[in-house]
């Protein structure tokens, strides 16, 4: 297992978290073996928003006596007064729901505490007229809330909240269908997809991310948005190497499918390579470096997904970014335009421009 540090709460939390999607559709004994699996492999981050309400005292079971080394994102809006998963910005709804997941996962404090499934900016207004976001806020300044997070999955009401609230954590949709215009929640263009994530980083806003898989489309031809498949490795890796990203929780519900995707760590580069995406991207994507590193290796030894990275958050408002760029061995400035990483592009970025581009904009900075 490999963490990351939560730049605004210092937590160290695993790149691989667990979903709570699909867990309630196993019986308690198989739950409780795949929270344990999860433990075993180095998973210590577990949202909560699941189907039903039933699994909860699985993780009471299997991660109580180790409470203090785990994370519990909660959702205050999530709804299961019949149950099943049901959304609701209703004051007393939330607060009877707070009530009986703590209890039920027997716990009396919640590490991330969420503003729950805001998609629309009318949403956000109502969720604050009707007393919801106040309470959420009381419950964090009474210590039962550690860290404040919001969940949604467009854009607009994104920059809103971020804006309004002392958000630390984002719950964001996010793999290559949806960042290219493909899916159910493929929300706002490949430039406003891409903000969202370089404003993440430049503010220390970790991202979790939810539906990494697409529901799984993305792995069959045949239901994949984009007409190839392609592998659970490779989408990882993806999601791994957007900007601001801490952790994706993908729904688990079995012991067996845990190990499959622990696997991502031990697996050679070979296996998580997405450069097939160049293939298939829309014309939005062309010409613009998505980190991949299918341009290594640099003869002159430029990292160069990484010296892109640092332009875009710089150009974006980072600043820490240009001090990042500064101690790095070697930067655009080595770049010999030899054309080599133009050649291996699969999204036609004109590396060769981007380094004498780049190399331009952090030498006025520094003089």
């Amino acid at each position: 297992m490999k963490y990351r540090i939560h730049p605004k709460t210092g937590d160290r939390i695993s790149e691989l978290g667990f979903g709570s999607a699909y867990i309630s559709e196993v019986d308690e004994k198989t739950g409780i073996s795949a929270l344990e699996e999860a433990i075993s492999g180095g998973i210590n981050y577990f949202d909560m928003a699941t189907a039903d309400i039933r699994c909860f005292p699985y993780y009471a079971k299997a991660l109580g006596s180790i409470r203090k080394d785990i994370f519990y994102q909660v959702h205050f809006g999530a709804n299961y007064d019949k149950g099943t998963y049901g959304w609701s910005m209703d004051l007393e709804s939330v607060k009877r729901n707070i009530d009986r997941m703590l209890t039920l996962l027997k716990t009396d404090y919640i590490d991330y505490g969420f503003i729950h499934c805001i998609d629309e900016v009318s949403d956000w207004n109502t969720y604050r007229k009707n007393g919801t976001f106040d309470y959420l806020m009381k419950m964090k300044e009474q210590g039962v809330v550690k860290h404040m997070g919001l969940s949604s999955h467009t854009p607009e009401a994104i920059r809103t909240i971020l804006d309004e609230a002392p958000v630390e954590t984002l719950m964001f949709s996010v793999n290559p269908a949806y960042d290219y215009q493909k899916g159910a929640y493929a929300n706002g263009s490949v430039d406003e997809r891409a903000a969202i994530y370089r404003r993440c980083e430049t503010e220390g806003i970790g991202i979790v991310v939810m539906k990494p898989f697409s529901g799984g489309q993305l792995f069959d031809r045949r239901t994949s948005p984009f007409g190839q498949a392609m592998t659970p490795y490779q989408v990882m890796q993806y999601d791994l190497d957007r900007p601001g990203v801490l952790t994706l929780v993908p729904g688990m519900s079995r012991p067996e499918e845990v190990r499959q995707l622990l696997g991502f760590f031990d697996a050679p580069d070979k296996e998580k390579d997405y450069s097939v995406m160049g293939t298939f991207s829309p014309a939005e994507a062309i010409g613009k470096c998505v980190y991949c590193n299918h341009c290594k290796p640099c003869p002159q030894g430029i990292d160069i997904g990484l010296v892109n990275k640092y332009y875009d958050l710089a150009v974006n408002g980072d600043t820490m970014a240009a001090d990042h760029y500064q101690k790095l061995s070697v930067r655009a400035d080595s770049c010999i335009s030899c054309g080599h990483c133009n050649k291996r592009c699969p999204f036609s970025v004109d590396q060769v421009k981007r380094m004498k581009e780049i190399d331009s904009y952090f030498s006025k900075i520094k003089s």
